[in-house]
């Protein structure tokens, strides 16, 4: 009996065949073939049906269940230490929707700038993405460590049963990295930033974790580039995604809408970054770009000529995709929720822009 093994790099899967080898050899007893060139082309042919099958569930999101009342919700760290107490709105928030909410070993301890080592932040984030009475696991803050634990936690269970994660700015990394293990997760406002968020804000990352439509209206730039899209929303904090690049967590933007943020950078960090995203091919097959906010941005002494806005069209000018500037999200108050993972609308126009799920 044959034993089938094969690695698709891109997916980094490893697929064992021994299920299919024992349909192919009784569906080869069943049709009697008589011949061994045809016992071979029978299989070669089985087995390119099954690669495809499996290669279009992959394209195929995986978007987790959506909250209810009565779920729990865990609140961790992957990155900065958080050792105030300050959880408080966020827990009053997440019980005036009805959750419970559980708080995650790495809440408290001091490494550093770090919660903890990257194995205690790696195991609790473990711990709570396993546990099946956890329904949502909320990243405390950003900052930055995320990408020193990721590698340490082992998605395999976390597949089979998602829930959402939640966060924005250094939880980018796990953003990313899930979006190439084909799981959606939740761009939005962390613990430390609801007590500054508006209800407003609030409300959109409720709707989002609840299965509630989301839909947004923004009022025209005319750094705008015009147009009309349709595609998987990815993306997070640009530094993040520039430093993920040639990893195995490095974001795919082929087919898809991008969103992009940023804060506190040099601008020629910004075209740095822009145009490493641009020669590793990130715009050529890109349906849409959704820029966020770009604050407190550095310049040098001689200035580098440009601001974050006209870096991004000067190095997107060859591209077609549709371009919107100062959408709602980010390094903000106005930090409006996004689902990555998911289809969205994006159309922009002279007169507003609109993006909805």
């Amino acid at each position: 009996m044959f034993v089938w093994r094969c690695r698709i790099n891109n997916l980094n899967n490893n697929y064992a065949f021994e299920n299919l080898a024992v349909v192919i050899d009784y569906l080869l007893i069943c049709f009697d073939f008589e011949t061994i060139k045809l016992q071979k082309m029978f299989r070669i042919y089985l087995l390119l049906f099954f690669l495809v099958s499996q290669l279009q569930a992959q394209t195929t999101m995986i978007i987790p269940p959506n909250l209810q009342k009565g779920d729990t919700i865990a609140i961790v760290a992957t990155a900065r230490k958080n050792i105030v107490d300050n959880l408080k709105p966020a827990i009053d928030l997440a019980k005036s929707w009805g959750l419970n909410v559980v708080i995650g070993n790495t809440i408290g301890l001091d490494n550093h700038q770090l919660a903890g080592t990257d194995e205690q932040r790696a195991a609790d984030f473990q711990e709570m993405i396993d546990n099946p009475t956890i329904k949502a696991v909320w990243c405390v803050r950003g900052g930055y460590g995320t990408a020193r634990m990721v590698e340490l936690v082992d998605f395999s269970k976390f597949k089979n049963n998602p829930k959402w994660i939640i966060g924005f700015s250094d939880v980018t990394v796990i953003h990313s990295h899930l979006n190439t293990l084909g799981v959606a997760t939740v761009h939005g406002i962390m613990p430390v930033n609801v007590e500054k968020a508006s209800k407003e804000v609030e409300e959109t990352l409720r709707k989002a974790l609840f299965g509630e439509s989301l839909k947004y209206t923004v009022a025209c730039q005319n750094e705008n580039r015009l147009g009309v899209a349709e595609g998987e929303l990815v993306g997070g904090n640009l530094s993040i995604l520039y430093s993920m690049m040639g990893s195995q967590s490095q974001i795919d933007c082929k087919g898809k809408i991008l969103f992009i943020e940023d804060l506190d950078e040099y601008l020629y960090h910004i075209d740095r970054m822009m145009m490493s995203l641009k020669r590793c091919g990130c715009f050529e097959d890109l349906k849409g770009l959704v820029v966020g906010s770009f604050i407190k941005m550095h310049d040098n002494e001689i200035p580098w000529g440009k601001n974050a806005h006209e870096i991004i069209l000067d190095i997107t000018k060859k591209y077609h995709f549709p371009i919107v500037f100062d959408f709602p999200a980010g390094h903000i108050h106005e930090n409006n929720t996004l689902i990555f993972g998911k289809k969205v609308n994006l159309e922009v126009n002279d007169k507003e822009t609109i993006l909805k799920y």
